[in-house]
Order: C-alpha cells, then structure tokens, then sequence
C-alpha cells in the first residue's frame, strides 16, 4: 500500500510540475501547430511528385524538425543564474548550483519534448592544444593586454597564475592531459556527478573536508563545451539553453567563447541579482548586450525573495537598472523581469512549507503588489502553488523568450521552409500542365532543348557570380568604412590625450571612453546588414524572373504556373564581438603604471597611438574577416540552394517533356493518390500562407 502511495504521489508531482511548467509557453504552442501545418503539407507533396519531388519534400521536413531556436543566459556572480537555469529546465538539482562558481564551460541544454523511448546523453568537447596555448600562454587577454601596455610586474604576475593553472591541470590529469586535448567524450547518459567532472570548477581536495571529490572539476580545465540532451515537460518544441560562465574570468580566457555564444543564440537573458542590480561594476556585462537588438534581450532579476521590502524596492530596483543602460548606451527598451529562483524551485518540488520565513514573508508581500493576470487567473491565483510559480517569473520568462522565438527565427524558418514547399508545389502543378497532350503541341516560339539546358546553366552561374561581385563590393566598402572609423577614433583619442598633457602633464592618468568607436562601428554593421538584404533581394528577383520566362519559353507553361517564391534574405549576426573587453575598459593598476614608462609627450601620443590601434585592430578585423564574410558567404549558399532547388524543378519538367505518351500515362497513375487534386489544392493554400 506504501509504495502504492508513494507511486501516486510521484506521479501527481510530476503532472503538477509539467502543469506549471507549461504556463507561458502558449507562443510556442501556436507556433508547433503551424509547424505541424507545414509539415501536413509537406508530407502531402511526398505523395504527389516523383522520387525526385519526395526527395526535396523530405529534405525540407527535416530542416523544419530539427528546429532549435537558442538562448543564451549571462550574468553577474551570485545572480543564481545556474539556479535559474535549473527552474527554466524544470529540474531543481540538475545543475550544482552550491558550488561558488560552478559554470565554467558554456554548457548547451538541448531541451526535447516528451518522446517515449528517448534517453538522455551527454558531450564534452576538449580545447585542442593550439587553443588552449593561446587561453593560457602569456595569461590570456589579461596577459595581452599588460604585455602591450608594458605592465611587466602585472604580466609577471598574471603568467604565474596562467603556469599555476596549467600545472593543477597536469597533476589533475597526469599523463593524460596532452593526450585529452583536441578530443571529445560522449556518454549515454548524464548526473550531477558527471556533470560536475566536466564542468565544475569547484574547490581543491581537502583532507580534511570528506565532501569535496577529487573528481570534482577534474576535466573543467580543458573542456572548452558541454552539450546535455534531456526532456523537458509540456514544451512544444525543441529548445537549447545555453548556461555561460559570465564575464568575468581571471584572463578572460572564455569571454569570446560567451560572445560567439550570444551571436548565434541572437536571444540573450541577463541575470542580475536584486541586491546588485546593475552597475557600473557591470559595464563589461552591458557591453555583451548593447550590439543585440533590444527586443532580443531580456533582463531577469533574480533573488526578490531576499528583498526585505519588494513592493517598494523592485521598481526603484528597475527605475535604477533603465538608468544604467541608458547611461552606458546599453539595449533601450530591454523587457526587464523580476523572480526568484528559490520560489520557482520550491513550487516544482512541492515544498512551499520548506522557505525560510523571511523569503514567505517577502513572497506574501510581493504577491499583494505584483501583476500577475498575464499568466494565471483568478482561480489559479487561490491555488499557493501556482502564486508562487507565477511571482517566481519563470512564467513570464518563459512567455517572453516564446513570443521571441515564434515572432523571430521561428518564423523566418517557417517562410523559408514553407517558400521552398510552396516552390515544390507549384512545380507539381507545373508538371501536371506538361502531361497534358494540349501543353506538349508543337510551338515555334519554344526553345530547343539544348538552348533551355545552356539557359538554365547561365543563368545559375551569370546569377551566382553577380551576387559574389555584389556582395565583394559591399564587403569591400564596410572594410574601408571601418578603417576610416578606427583612424578617426585614434586621431580623436590620441588629439585628447595630448590636451590632457598638456593641462595636467604627466602625473595624473587619463581615461578615454572607446564607446564611441563601438557606436560608429555599430553604424557600419547596420550599413552592411541593410545593403546585404537589399543586394540579396534584388538578386532573387532578378532570378525568378529569368526562370519564370524560361520554363514558359522551353516546356509553353502559362505565366500563373510559373511564379516562383521568393528565399528570405539570410539575417546578418549582431555585432557582439564589439563587446569583447579592451585596455581603454580597464582601469587596473597596470594600466595606470603605464603612464610611469613613458617620457615625452611625443613618446605618449606614439605609444598610445601604437597600443589602441592594436587593442581595436581585433574590432575591425572580426567584423571583417569573419561576420562579413560569413554574411557573403550565407547569401552565396542561400541562392545557391534556391538554384539548385530550381533545377531539380528544370530537370523534372525537361524529362516530362521528353516522355512518351505511355510513359507519361505510367507517371500520372504513380502519382495518383485518391483526392490528388484536394491534397495539392490545401498544401498549396498552406504554404502559400506560411511563405509569405
């Protein structure tokens, strides 16, 4: 009877936890239905076409099922990020959150929905040796900077500390550690303790204190990411959390790898801790977020079960953090949330009686102020449990980060999923034209099948190779805009710290604030995203008119037959590495000492020139070499694959209009399922909605 209850009770726990953790949520539930639309539609096409057509049809379903729209979580120490994490995923004691810092990896949650038979796995992939020689050689980007600054009693010690933290690693590791470089381990499952192993940073072994493991942090050195696969109740569809190790490492050994992180998540959560708000203590925080759009960041304030006072204290608490942003020149109008994580995980767990009575105290207080009609109502709101769920902000999180995803790259994969069934469609009934004896008559305006095969070549290649010169052009001029920029800037830097000089002299430091030089580089990246989509879009169209006018020239298809959707033009990352942390950001006691090496205005004016040219040089050189390349590189494979789509489409239409008539007879009763015509009639009324 015992372990009857016991079952029971286990089971009404977890049907209460995917209960609440389903509020919110209704964003992405709509936007699982209209996938669940497209992919009707889809499957409908496989029936309707050749092995060709099944072929495309099944490529695109796989594009629309392994959606993973990706969000990144930052933050200050102590926010109870990890926490968070824990609350967001719904599993309270996933990740160790009581150990100070825990995160030292960017660990990538992949969130399933429930799906019988599916098991949870883990990986963790190792820095190479080239990788982790340039993270530890010199003391990383700390030990860059003093070096460059001349700082050499600071860079001394900054490589000491890079030689201690290479030689824990050896001694943790023995042999094994130039042999674990470069290499990656998979594992059919995941706990707390393996999780710990990879990427906990944790404590030392103590003699002394039995609770501290020896396998506590043994890979965290060398682990440069952690992928976990699990369920996560009531959700939708599939989602990856990414639960970075923040801003604030010793070297700032992985501050790019959190910046590339944040790039290609485009979704950014900050949490921030409500007895630290945000500051100016933060600004290397503020920076990360200031080159995403405002609507793709959201702020979490964490730990109001703390506050004493939280209906009087979380709007001044928000009031200060606008403030800040807007001082800093951070995201303007970023939504801006407030919960505890505390609250959340008690109501997942059932142990409300479990808070300690100041935290009740606070939850009852807030409760009496707080707005929560957006996520339960009224009869919900009698329920201790779900008030709680709802004052924890995990709701309202979950509802913003929803609506973001379906409203954002949820709906650009949708278009660009549903244009390219909608183009399949059409060809379907293009080809069911090219079967009929009526369409296939002689007509002396046709072209020769050779010419249409020479056409259908020219154009891929005429179209691809303007849209590279095109895009060479543009990339070109965003490089030369950006060199002027950063020539301006030290001209204006260098032109104020001589008046500096020659005010003060040489006693007193100066500071030079570089948020200038992020704003006008900012300027350009918005110049190269705009003509990039202008340049893409008009290549596109140039294309589709030049197909359109050659399927009806070479098989006599009507204009409404041959109207093709149009791709999206790829979207241009944000221009995050602009947040990456410079020598004009710090204001350490080595960069003080480096106004006691120099004599000399001139020798001032040169060394400072010399030292933020190649401070920001990475600025241009990223925004360069690598996004604007990857945005050439994207359009270039995006029409690319819209072409090769096309001539799959060519080629169907071109065999069709050489088969005989028994064999165009033994095509139409291959493809002839019962209500072909009602099937191809709604998959062309859905994607024609969903495409545009």
């Amino acid at each position: 009877m015992n372990v009857l209850n016991s079952a029971s009770t286990q089971a009404f726990q977890e049907a209460t936890r995917a209960d609440l953790l389903k509020v919110g949520l209704e964003p992405l539930e709509a936007f699982g239905k209209t996938a669940a639309a497209v992919r009707k539609a889809l499957k409908s096409l496989q029936s309707l076409g050749d092995d060709n057509t099944a072929k495309r049809a099944d490529r695109l379903l796989r594009q629309l099922d392994s959606f993973e729209p990706s969000v990144t979580m930052i933050g200050q120490i102590k926010s109870g990020k990890t926490s968070l994490v824990n609350a967001v995923v719904g599993r309270t004691d996933l990740l160790p959150a009581d150990v100070n810092p825990w995160t030292s990896v960017v660990t990538s949650l992949h969130l399933h929905p429930q799906t019988a038979g599916f098991k949870d796995s883990a990986s963790f992939q190792f820095f190479d040796e080239d990788e982790w020689d340039r993270l530890i050689s010199g003391g990383g980007r700390i030990g860059e900077l003093a070096s460059r600054a001349g700082a050499d009693d600071e860079l001394e010690k900054i490589k000491a500390q890079a030689a201690e933290m290479r030689e824990k690693s050896r001694v943790r590791l023995g042999r094994k550690f130039e042999m674990l470089l470069g290499q990656q381990r998979d594992y059919g499952y995941f706990d707390k303790d393996l999780i710990e192993r990879y990427v906990c940073l944790g404590e030392e072994p103590d003699a002394e204190d039995p609770d501290i493991s020896e396998e506590q942090g043994r890979f965290a050195d060398i682990t440069k990411s952690a992928d976990l696969n699990m369920q996560r109740a009531s959700l939708p569809i599939r989602l990856c959390l990414r639960d970075t190790p923040g801003v604030n490492d010793t070297f700032m050994m992985r501050e790019q790898i959190t910046i590339r992180s944040i790039r290609d998540s485009r979704i950014c959560v900050v949490v921030l801790s409500a007895h630290q708000a945000l500051s100016s203590t933060d600004l290397a925080l503020i920076r990360l977020i200031s080159n995403v759009k405002s609507r793709d960041v959201v702020i979490f304030v964490n730990r109001v079960d703390e506050l004493s006072d939280p209906k009087n204290q979380i709007p001044q608490i928000s009031q200060s953090i606008a403030e800040t942003l807007a001082r800093h020149k951070g995201p303007e109008d970023a939504e801006i949330l407030f919960g505890s994580a505390m609250w959340a995980a008690c109501a997942l767990e059932g142990k409300l009686d479990a808070l300690p009575a100041s935290s009740a105290q606070a939850l009852l207080e807030w409760s009496e102020a707080a707005d929560v009609s957006d996520v339960i109502d009224e009869v919900e709101s009698r329920d201790p449990t779900k008030m709680a769920w709802a004052l924890s902000g995990i709701p309202s999180l979950q509802r913003a980060l929803a609506t973001r995803i379906a409203e954002g790259i949820g709906q650009v994969t949708l278009q660009r999923v549903a244009s390219s069934g909608l183009n399949l469609a059409n060809a379907i009934s293009a080809a069911e034209r090219i079967t009929q004896t009526s369409a296939r008559t002689a007509d002396g305006q046709r072209l020769e099948r050779g010419d249409a095969i020479n056409r259908m070549a020219e154009i891929t290649t005429s179209q691809l190779d303007k849209l590279d010169d095109t895009y060479a052009a543009i990339v070109a001029e965003f490089s030369e805009r950006m060199d002027r920029v950063q020539a301006s800037f030290l001209e204006r830097a260098t032109a104020s710290l001589i008046v500096h000089l020659e005010k003060f002299g040489d006693h007193e430091p100066w500071t030079y604030d570089p948020a200038g030089l992020r704003m006008l580089l900012g300027s350009s990246h918005k110049v190269l995203a705009r003509k990039s989509k202008a340049a893409f879009e008009a290549a596109t169209q140039e294309t589709a008119l030049d197909l359109s006018q050659l399927y009806q020239q070479a098989f006599g298809l009507p204009p409404e037959l041959t109207r093709i959707s149009l791709p999206q033009a790829p979207q241009v990352p944000p221009p995050v590495s602009l947040g990456r942390t410079i020598a004009l950001d710090l204001n350490g006691s080595w960069w003080k000492r480096w106004w006691l090496h120099r004599r000399g205005y001139k020798a001032y004016a040169s060394n400072f020139y010399e030292l933020i040219k190649t401070e920001t040089n990475p600025f241009v050189d990223e925004l360069r070499d690598d996004l604007a390349q990857e945005v050439r590189k994207t359009a270039a494979e995006a029409l690319d694959t819209f072409l090769a789509e096309q001539k799959s489409v060519f080629d169907v239409f071109d065999k069709l209009a050489q088969s005989s008539p028994q064999e165009l007879q033994a095509y139409v009763a291959k493809i002839a399922p019962p209500d072909r015509q009602g099937m191809l009639t709604k998959a062309l009324e859905t994607l024609s909605e969903y495409a545009s």
